[in-house]
């Protein structure tokens, strides 16, 4: 179990209590404290102006500066990073006056302990989030302005328009749960968002990670409104989320903390409500206790609320590769139509979690040549052709690829300029930026992580002939294989995996058969005949249903 890693400021000129301070920060079992020291107000600014830190510990009181001078005076270089003052017993009424002007707590020294002081800068940190980052997303932005550019081009309406930018419902939760082995609850922040609620019971991942904010959770839920119209998927789009760090947990921690997560959204999920899956940092047993929460809470066994469930629990075959398998299918598809032969193609894999591992895993056994790949730990490249299965082996008994000696490291920022035929971004969004979009140098840009191309960027690929799948149709092979899962949870019925992948691969090859006449029709790129191909069945839904009352 992996430890969180947080930078410390430690603004003090006493020497006795610095090394209280950071001995009190060594024993923290579930953080990794990086201390630096200031002894002064000045230092403390050149160090703040230079470095990169998640909390600043301030004594009011220095050799440089005295009392809410000492705050307002650092508060006016740095108006992020969350700030605890430490005070004396007699200082008390200013420490007080301080959080009243902006300070997120106080301690007093002489009743300091590593329990009240290490909840103290996490909560400090949490709630700095939680103000600055719900709404001002990049993803959000992103998703807004490819939106509101397809529907421009298609003329929606412009009531639905305002109605669909953002959000229809929205859950957030502050949720505790207990660490192992002491005695504290840790609060952290959850999130449920139902984008659409006219097409169907809504459907969306629930992800696990440090940077989750509503803004991103709400992003996602936009792109799964429009993947499953694409797919004409009786499903609105909806996304969960919780801020926190699932590797820094134990099993025991995952599953109360998801248990709870579940109590709490409880309301808003149901097999005819809104179905959750999996995402990053989320996975199939994950799944099982959700499912397992929800059955206890209405007295029977209830499969369908969630997808990605192991198969023993009524899970689907082919559920847990599905999103790299579809990549797969509509790479070889868009091969076959522009004359590129697979067996002499070769890619490029940004991301070796379960989409990029699955990804290349299958481009590989339809003959594609893996010449790059990466994770979060490394990039490898090698011209011949990487071994994907040795890789595979090497991150199960690791769990990353540095390390691994099958291709030479190189920067991650040069993976995704390697010249190949196939470039598939698996990992983050805003990779391909109007930046780095001129030294792109691929054939297909195959996107099978949300939002990974900029708006600028897409412009300037189309420019350059490059065709980019959109990661709305691309990596839609999950949610395709979940309403499969869904289907045969409600019939009680099992597909065999044959009939999966054929199922779905007739799903996305005809998404991209319709996307690619609307783009013709259009004159426009695929992302925006894409948007154009869903927005016209979204749009047709509303128009249909009305407005109550």
């Amino acid at each position: 179990m992996a430890k969180q890693r947080i930078n410390v400021l430690l603004v003090e000129d006493n020497p006795v209590y610095s090394r209280l301070i950071q001995k009190l920060l060594t024993r923290s079992e579930h953080q990794d404290f990086k201390v630096s020291m200031a002894g002064t107000l000045e230092s403390a600014i050149e160090r703040l102006g230079v470095g990169s830190f998640d909390v600043v510990l301030l004594d009011l009181m220095l050799p440089d500066s005295a009392a809410l001078d000492t705050f307002y005076r650092l508060r006016a270089h740095d108006m992020r990073t969350p700030i605890i003052i430490q005070s004396a017993m007699d200082d008390v009424g200013l420490a007080s006056k301080a959080v009243e002007g902006g300070a997120e707590d106080y301690l007093l020294k002489d009743g300091i302990s590593s329990a009240t002081l290490t909840r103290s800068i996490h909560y400090a940190i949490e709630r700095t989030n939680a103000r600055g980052a719900e709404w001002s997303s990049s993803m959000l932005h992103l998703a807004q302005q490819q939106f509101l550019k397809a529907a421009y081009i298609a003329g929606l309406d412009p009531n639905i328009r305002q109605r669909l930018l953002f959000p229809e419902r929205t859950q957030i939760a502050a949720l505790p749960f207990k660490r192992d082995g002491v005695d504290q609850v840790e609060t952290v922040f959850a999130y449920r968002v139902q984008h659409v609620l006219t097409m169907g019971p809504t459907k969306g991942g629930l992800r696990y990670h440090p940077e989750v904010s509503l803004g991103e959770v709400a992003a996602l839920s936009m792109w799964m409104t429009w993947k499953c119209a694409l797919m004409k998927l009786p499903f609105g789009g909806a996304k969960g989320g919780v801020r926190v760090d699932p590797n820094t947990l134990s099993k025991d921690e995952l599953e109360r903390l998801t248990r709870r997560y579940t109590s709490e959204f409880i309301g808003m999920i149901g097999p005819d409500k809104d179905i959750p899956a999996p995402d990053m940092g989320t996975d199939a047993q994950i799944m099982a206790w959700i499912m397992d929460t929800y059955s206890e809470h209405v007295g029977y066994s209830v499969p369908s609320v969630v997808t990605g469930k192991p198969v023993v629990l009524g899970g689907s075959l082919g559920r847990h590769e599905a999103t790299g398998r579809g990549l797969a299918y509509l790479v070889g598809e868009t091969c076959r139509l522009i004359g590129l032969d697979t067996d002499r193609a070769t890619a490029v894999v940004q991301g070796f979690g379960n989409v990029g591992m699955h990804a290349a895993t299958f481009l590989s056994e339809m003959g594609v040549r893996i010449i790059g790949i990466s994770d979060v730990s490394v990039a490898l490249h090698n011209p011949n052709g990487l071994p994907i299965d040795k890789l595979k082996d090497y991150v199960r008994q690791n769990r990353q690829l540095f390390g691994c000696p099958y291709g030479e490291i190189i920067p991650g920022r040069d993976l995704l300029e390697l010249h190949c035929d196939i470039l598939a971004p698996c990992a983050l969004q805003n990779q391909i930026t109007a930046e780095n979009s001129l030294r792109i140098n691929c054939r297909i840009v195959a996107e099978g992580a949300n939002g990974p191309t900029t708006l600028e960027a897409d412009d300037m690929l189309d420019a350059r002939g490059i065709i980019v799948l959109p990661d709305i149709l691309t990596n839609a092979g999950g949610v395709v294989v979940s309403y499969f899962e869904w289907v045969q949870g409600l019939q009680n019925l099992t597909w065999p995996l044959k009939e999966i992948n054929n199922r779905m691969r007739d799903v996305l090859t005809d998404a991209l058969a319709r996307t690619q006449r609307r783009a013709q029709a259009e004159k426009v790129d695929l992302r925006t005949a894409a948007m154009i191909e869903a927005l016209s069945r979204v749009g047709a839904a509303s128009h249909l249903r009305g407005l109550f009352p």
